[in-house]
Formats: C-alpha cells, structure tokens, sequence
C-alpha cells in the first residue's frame, strides 16, 4: 500500500532497504531483557526501553556509525585548521557542534550530546596544543581558553514525546 503511494508522487521505495519489522509495544509481564526489534532511521537507532513505572516506551539515540562519523569529522576539522586564530576555529567548531544538535538532540539522547562535545573538548585542546614548537597545552591552559570560548551546553532541542 505504501508503494502505490509513493507512485502517486513519482517516488519508489528500494525493495533491499525497506522491510515491516514488529515494533509493537512488549509485554508489562517482560521484566528483564530488551524489548522487541530495534531500526536505524535517519540516523537515529530507534528501541524500547523500560520506564520506572515498568511499562515500555520507545527511545531514540544516535546511530553509532553516525556518532563515529561526527567524531572523526571534528578530529579531522580540529587537525586541518589548527593554526586559524582561536577565535576563528572557536566560531566554526561551535557551529558545527551546535548544528548537529539540532539535529540529533532529541530527548532521550542526551547522552550521545554529551559524549560528542567532550570529545570535540577533548580533541579541539590536542590541536591547539600542536601548534608550533611549544609542549603539549596544559588543561589549565585549555580551561582559561574555554572560559573566553565555550563550546555548547549538551541541552535538547527537539521533544519527540513528552511524559505522559
């Protein structure tokens, strides 16, 4: 059925990607163990997980290939443009780390936020500190940087679902 409505608009659904998985809510008598199927979808991983009251609800989080992907990206952006005035790769890196989480901030994936800005951190003072012939920069050095340059505060942009 879905096909024949993606035809009406000159779209088509790749038969080696598309597939019905059962992604119905699991059972209150589960107690232990993870609920039902879990599926990729536009770079999120989408599962069930229990809440407090023992019931079920779904969870997003970001796709670990995804993940993967935006640490090597700012790895790769920290190396390449070291030597730009801190100002400078202050503006462009928040930038990029505020654009993906306005993306992939959605409630529920906190953590992934959190796991990539501490290494965007983590990398962004490596960088700074293989700038020319000097040692590799202090944290206390990197921390007085941070404080006239911080990068964002890890927050949800985006709720899917509120607590019902």
């Amino acid at each position: 059925m879905l096909g024949q409505r993606f035809e009406q608009y000159g779209l088509s659904m790749h038969p080696e990607k598309t597939r019905l998985l059962p992604f119905g809510r699991p059972s209150r008598g589960l107690l232990h163990g993870k609920g039902g199927a879990t599926f990729d979808f536009l770079g999120f991983t989408v599962f069930w997980t229990r809440t407090r009251a023992k019931g079920w609800k779904p969870r997003m989080k970001t796709r670990k290939a995804r993940l993967r992907r935006a640490f090597v990206s700012v790895a790769d952006w920290c190396r390449r443009y070291r030597h730009q005035p801190v100002k400078v790769q202050h503006a462009a890196l928040k930038r990029r780390l505020q654009g993906h989480m306005n993306y992939f901030g959605v409630n529920g994936n906190i953590h992934s936020i959190v796991v990539l800005i501490e290494h965007a951190r983590r990398t962004w003072r490596k960088w700074l500190g293989r700038r020319g012939q000097r040692h590799a920069m202090s944290w206390k050095r990197f921390e007085d940087i941070e404080r006239s340059y911080p990068l964002p505060t890890p927050r949800v942009c985006v709720q899917l679902w509120f607590a019902s």
